[in-house]
């Protein structure tokens, strides 16, 4: 990790962001890699995996609903915490970055989209297959 650099540099499995919890920052992630992941009656439920130069929890800047998914570095991982009024300071100063950011909720929410197709396409399956045989 560069000294001198900007933001907070994150432990392996150190917590950036925690599912349930509020406020209104997002996370540029500078260096190394974090995992996103739901948490589900004691389980965890992978999301995906972000790396350099992308951004976590931005929902958190357009609204103060609770996070609906935990954030931890895998490795060391340096991230540059953004609030809501930096993040605004920033668009007007260049007004491509609020694109940026919505192209990227947009990828997010057509794979979340795919893997819940997924998911109840293996449910309706496995309930089909559940039943008494004739």
């Amino acid at each position: 990790m560069g000294k001198g650099a900007l933001g907070r540099v994150y432990r392996d499995g150190e917590i950036v962001v925690r599912q349930g919890e509020r406020d209104n920052c997002m996370h540029v992630i500078q260096e190394g890699l974090v995992e996103v992941f739901l948490e589900r009656d004691g389980k965890e439920l992978p999301l995906s995996v972000c790396g350099e130069g992308e951004v976590v929890g931005e929902m958190a800047i357009f609204d103060r609903a609770a996070h609906c998914a935990t954030v931890r570095a895998r490795g060391e991982a340096r991230l540059l915490t953004v609030d809501k009024k930096g993040f605004l300071k920033r668009v007007q100063e260049d007004p491509s970055l609020a694109f940026h950011i919505l192209k990227n909720m947009s990828a997010r929410i057509r794979d979340m989209s795919e893997k819940v197709a997924r998911y109840q396409e293996k449910e309706a399956g496995g309930q089909e297959s559940a039943g008494p045989t004739e």
